[in-house]
């Protein structure tokens, strides 16, 4: 681990884009693993706590390939973020969400509202 007080240490914002974009990328790839070793993690539970779920990431990676001109489609991101088709996924992984967890989303994104 590098001493924070050494010269050395640099600010992200003061990095080069590619460098930038590198360390995000890797940053990306390593919450994919950690979602992919956390299977138990459900999406509505992601949800609830940060507003964002592994269908989200899938979203993102679409939108952002749009916005370079790349088009791939949703089931092809999803894949990507799940690990395997997401329909496989479901089937193995995804568990039916609780009356509790159901109102704690629903409660989630009605404070969003207001």
């Amino acid at each position: 681990m590098t001493d924070q007080n050494s010269s050395s240490v640099q600010k992200i914002s003061e990095l080069d884009e590619q460098a930038r974009t590198e360390l995000e990328a890797a940053a990306f790839r390593r919450l994919l693993k950690h979602l992919d070793d956390n299977k138990d993690v459900q999406n509505i539970d992601l949800m609830i706590l940060a507003d964002f779920c592994r269908n989200c990431l899938s979203k993102w990676l679409v939108t952002a390939g749009e916005e370079r001109g790349i088009t791939f489609d949703y089931e092809a991101a999803r894949e990507h973020v799940y690990g395997m088709p997401y329909s496989e996924w479901k089937t193995h992984h995804q568990g039916k969400a609780t009356p509790e967890q159901l109102a704690a989303l629903d409660a989630r994104q009605q404070a969003k509202k207001d």
